[in-house]
């Protein structure tokens, strides 16, 4: 596909040949490489309905955030774990999605494969899907790539990380993302200016708090209350995990995330969703390496995805 063979899916613009085979910052070729595919109920509750969001975690990512849950497969710690699948195998895994009940069709991480998913996507169509389907992204787009697959999206579900290019640089790899977000948020409101979620139309835009950055989350919440709240909904979460490695990060106190839920107040932001704050850490750290990453009252298999799994080299 053209697309791929001069390479500006991502603000990296790596403009690199990877028909050939060549990589550049999300570190994969034109093959599409999945980690894992299943319904999942830990998402957005109008997203999971009654059975779950039907996930496709893809292999790779254009930001390599220090601190990523998902590092196994976005390569911020040097893995690759996944499988290939060509455009007919990803159409039959959203099929197959579709008849394990999913209430959507969630694309995580998916802006380095556009050209396949557009393509699985028409196919999967041509034979009967009818799933509204969520694109599941950092934020760090491309509106080139958004471009591409804006017909095929209902939902967009877009992290907001930080308008800081210092918190940036540290949690997000890039300080530069600071800088691509909010032109990507602009689009959107122009584009898809209401949300109406009983319709999966709109979209959501998440933040995670970071720990010692509360400034930087208000000055968010200010920025998201001055200019977005008409149009989108606001996810606030807070489960970042310290890693064990690095004492000198602290997970959110309770005091603070107050004070962030007082901003959202004051911003009088109310369509939305909050995350309960938890000691549980466990839940928020998937295991790519396992047949079923999350706990199993959070998810279920595909059973395609397992039989390609076990046919495959992983």
């Amino acid at each position: 596909m053209d697309e791929y063979k001069d390479c500006t899916l991502c603000p990296n613009m790596c403009r690199v040949d990877r028909s050939r085979g060549e990589k550049g910052v999300c570190r994969q070729s034109d093959k599409t490489k999945i980690a894992w595919v299943g319904l999942h109920r830990g998402e957005e509750p109008p997203l999971v309905g009654e059975k779950g969001s039907g996930m496709i975690f893809f292999t790779g990512c254009p930001l390599h955030c220090a601190y990523c849950q998902n590092r196994q497969i976005s390569g911020s710690d040097g893995e690759n774990w996944g499988i290939e699948v060509d455009e007919d195998e990803l159409s039959s895994l959203m099929l197959d999605l579709e008849r394990m009940g999913a209430t959507t069709l969630n694309l995580v991480t998916g802006t380095h494969f556009i050209p396949s998913i557009i393509t699985a996507l028409e196919k999967a169509k041509a034979r009967g899907f009818s799933l509204p389907v969520v694109w599941n992204s950092s934020g760090y787009e491309n509106i080139h790539g958004l471009e591409l697959i804006d017909d095929y999206i209902d939902i967009y579900l877009l992290d907001c990380k930080t308008l800081s290019k210092r918190v940036a640089g540290v949690f997000c790899g890039r300080s530069g993302y600071a800088s691509a977000i909010l032109p990507v948020m602009d689009w959107l409101k122009e584009r898809h200016s209401r949300t109406d979620l009983e319709k999966m139309k709109g979209t959501i835009i998440r933040h995670l708090v970071f720990p010692g950055t509360v400034w930087a989350s208000e000055k968010f919440l200010r920025v998201f209350g001055e200019k977005y709240k008409d149009n989108f909904y606001l996810s606030l979460m807070c489960q970042f995990v310290p890693p064990k490695e690095d004492p000198s990060l602290c997970a959110i106190s309770d005091e603070e995330y107050e004070h962030l839920l007082d901003v959202v107040d004051e911003m009088d932001i109310e369509e939305g969703f909050q995350q309960e704050k938890s000691d549980d850490d466990i839940l928020w750290i998937p295991d790519f390496t396992k047949d079923v990453p999350f706990p199993a009252s959070f998810a279920d298999p595909s059973p395609l995805f397992l039989k390609l799994k076990r046919a495959k080299s992983v």
